[in-house]
Order: C-alpha cells, then sequence, then structure tokens
C-alpha cells in the first residue's frame, strides 16, 4: 500500500474567476462573486441573485458539437480537468499508462438545467421532441465519463453523490483507490451547475437561500447575526492525485500531500444538523486520526460556513468539541462568503482554498462579517486576509442527508 498520497495538479472554475490565479487572487482581495441572475428571467422570485461563473466560453475547451451535447457542469468540469491535467505535467504522450490514471468527479444535483429544458419540451411540444442526449446529459455520473473519454483514462471511473458533501466524498475515495493500488493517479473534484429557475424555487421553498436582493455581494455572511441563508453557486474544482512514489519516479512539482479524510452520517434529519455538530465532531475527528494529527497540528479551517442560521453556530460548536482549547488558536474562515455554496463542487473549490493557504501562508477572509453572532465566538478571519504560517489545514464539507466531510492537507516535505 501507498504511505503518502500527494497533489501535483488543481483547476479551478468559480465566480470568482476562470482558473487558479484568477479565483485565488479575488479571494485573497476579498471579492464577492455574487451578482443579479443572467441565466433566467428572475424578476418573480423570492431571490433574484446568485454567484454565476463570468465569461465562461466552453468553445475554449471543445468544439461545438461536443458543447450541444453537455450540461454546463460538464463543460465546467472539462475545463477545470485541463487545467489540472497540464499544472500537473503529465506527459500524457510518453511513459503515462492511462489504464492506471482513474476519474471520480462527483455532482451533487448532475445536469438540472438540462432536465429542466427537456421537461420543458416534453410539456409542450410531446414526448418526440425530448433530445436522445437527454438522459446523458443530465446524469451526475457524466462529468467523470466525458472526462475518461476526452483523456483516454481507463482506471476506476464513477461518480459519488452526497450533496454538499460530495467533492469531499469524491477526493477521500480517489485517496482510497490511491492506496489501494487501484491506481497511480487519480483525477477527482467536484462539478456544480444549479443556477437555473427549477434550483433557485426549490431553495426559495426551503428558506435555504438569502433573499437580500438589494445587496447580492452582501448576502453571504457567515458566522454574522444577519445572516439569512446561503448564495447559490456554481463551478467545479478538480485534483490530480498521486502515490508519492509515482509523482516522484516521474519528476513531478508536489504542491502538498493529501493527508487524511473523515466520513461520518449524522444520523439526524434531512437537512437540519446534528444539535452540537456531533456527526461533523467525528469527521473531523477521523480526518485527524487517518492523517496523524493532533487537534494542535491544524492551523486552519476552511469552514462550510454556508450562512444559515443553524449550521454556523452548529459547525463552531462542532469545532470546540474536535478542537478543545485549540479552537480559540485556529484561523477560521468561510470563502463561501465569496463564491457562493457551491453546492457538489464545494468541497474540492474549499480544499483548493485549503491547499493555497499552506502553500502561500495567506488565509483568505470571510467577507461581510460585520456583527459576529456571539454563538460564533472563533477567529474567523473576518473581512481581510491575514499572514499566518499554515502547515497544515482542514475543510469541512456537510450535506443534506446528514453526510459529513472533512479533508486534511499539509505541506509536503520529502
Amino acid at each position: 500500500m501507498a504511505d503518502r498520497i500527494v497533489i501535483t495538479g488543481m483547476g479551478i472554475v468559480t465566480p470568482l474567476g476562470i482558473g487558479v490565479e484568477q479565483s485565488w487572487n479575488d479571494l485573497v482581495a476579498g471579492k464577492s462573486g455574487a451578482a443579479p441572475i443572467t441565466r433566467f428571467d428572475a424578476s418573480g422570485f423570492k431571490t433574484t441573485f446568485g454567484c454565476e461563473v463570468k465569461g465562461f466560453d466552453p468553445l475554449d475547451y471543445m468544439d461545438r458539437k461536443e458543447a450541444k451535447r453537455m450540461d454546463l457542469f460538464c463543460q465546467f468540469a472539462i475545463a477545470a480537468s485541463e487545467e489540472a491535467i497540464v499544472s500537473s505535467g503529465l506527459d500524457l504522450d510518453n511513459d503515462i499508462d492511462r489504464d492506471r490514471i482513474g476519474v471520480l468527479i462527483g455532482s451533487g444535483i448532475g445536469g438540472m438545467t438540462t432536465y429542466e429544458s427537456q421537461i420543458i419540451r416534453l410539456s409542450q411540444l410531446g414526448p418526440r421532441k425530448v433530445s436522445p442526449f437527454f438522459i446523458p446529459m443530465m446524469i451526475g455520473d457524466i462529468a467523470s465519463g466525458q472526462v475518461s473519454i476526452k483523456w483516454n483514462f481507463s482506471g476506476p471511473n464513477y461518480a459519488v453523490q452526497s450533496a454538499c458533501a460530495t467533492a469531499s466524498h469524491a477526493i477521500g475515495l480517489a485517496y482510497m483507490h490511491l492506496q489501494a493500488g487501484d491506481a497511480d493517479v487519480m483525477l477527482c473534484g467536484g462539478s456544480e451547475a444549479p443556477i437555473n429557475a427549477t434550483g433557485v424555487a426549490g431553495f426559495n421553498s426551503m428558506h435555504a437561500i438569502s433573499t437580500r436582493n438589494a445587496e447580492p455581494e452582501k448576502a453571504s455572511r457567515p458566522f454574522d447575526i444577519d445572516r439569512d441563508g446561503f448564495v447559490i453557486g456554481e463551478g467545479a474544482g478538480i485534483f490530480i492525485l498521486e502515490t508519492e512514489e509515482h509523482a516522484l519516479k516521474r519528476g513531478a512539482k508536489i504542491l502538498g500531500e493529501l493527508a487524511g479524510y473523515g466520513f461520518s452520517g449524522d444520523a439526524y434529519h434531512l437537512t437540519a444538523p446534528a444539535p452540537g455538530g456531533t456527526g461533523a465532531v467525528k469527521s473531523m475527528q477521523a480526518a485527524m486520526k487517518k492523517a496523524g494529527c493532533k487537534p494542535e497540528d491544524i492551523d486552519y479551517i476552511n469552514a462550510h460556513g454556508t450562512s444559515t442560521p443553524h449550521n454556523d453556530q452548529t459547525e463552531t460548536a462542532a469545532i470546540k468539541t474536535a478542537f478543545g482549547d485549540h479552537a480559540y488558536n485556529l484561523a477560521v474562515s468561510s470563502t463561501k462568503s465569496m463564491t457562493g455554496h457551491l453546492l457538489g463542487a464545494a468541497g474540492a473549490v474549499e480544499m483548493f482554498v485549503s491547499l493555497m493557504a499552506v502553500r502561500t501562508g495567506i488565509i483568505p477572509p470571510t467577507i461581510n462579517l460585520d456583527n459576529p453572532d456571539p454563538e460564533c465566538d472563533l477567529f474567523y478571519v473576518p473581512n481581510k486576509s491575514v499572514k499566518r504560517d499554515v502547515e497544515t489545514s482542514l475543510s469541512n464539507t456537510f450535506g443534506f442527508g446528514g453526510h459529513n466531510a472533512s479533508i486534511i492537507v499539509r505541506r509536503w516535505d520529502n
């Protein structure tokens, strides 16, 4: 079994930018990706804004025929995968066994926009007008399939779906495959494109998303007493993971170590977190055990931090339980304050932030934290980035259904 799993490539598509450099610069600068929705006429909705990806052209990554046969979530996955592959320096033409490269990309919702459009066609035009590509465009596993086909990666290939914990589960499962010897390289992460009429209407009916329509950029405000729900976002995050042995053998630039993961279930409620965050405590503790970490070894937590009334208080309580007195020494931030909530892609984008904090010593802020909730009394890096020596960071993601996942990344030293 492989002892260490390392990260050698990453690709990002976020509401702040297409690609690692722009997304990271805007995160550090504390910029918000929220703005009025342009994808559909949201004027009759309780919420009229979201965190859309701006300036994305699928034709930068595929031809027109391919683009027409992919939902937006799949297009995002292709774009992020391309950046990850290029950044990894994998020489796909020489000395790489593509049978030993696996793909594991999850989506919490999959092709909801395709589903919505085809149901409208069915109801208005009849069954003969439904696209023959409807099902393969819509199903949540198809990003893994499309990526593997595009680059001829024939190792382990499937998807996982666990709501907002999806990408973190995909990353943890990729780690398992590498340690089990099923592959030498795994391309993994999550992708999501839920900003459509059906998605916004559904979350509005749940009272889950913010209705601060007059100030979209100030709507996502994790740990603030005036928070009123999350802001829906979209995008993708993809990583190249390798066994350390494989990465060193090919002379790869190692970005960091994926040190551990922890999974748990609340076994409590469909949408509400367990009281005291008991499930979250278990996932964080399991991740630390897997990584061989003590609580005081963790320097930074990228919080799930959704900006919903229940999550932020519950996650704060869970961190205090899992870390004891060290909780007050931690830097904790929620970058959802800037990107919005990317649902099934959140864990990958937020692991990217955790890794970059380790690599740069810069911790992006929780913006819009103007009036802290008294129940949320940790150091949440309010409004401005801070510089700290970060050797090890932890990223939390928690999903509807009580799914919890925590991922630990740390500085790699040979």
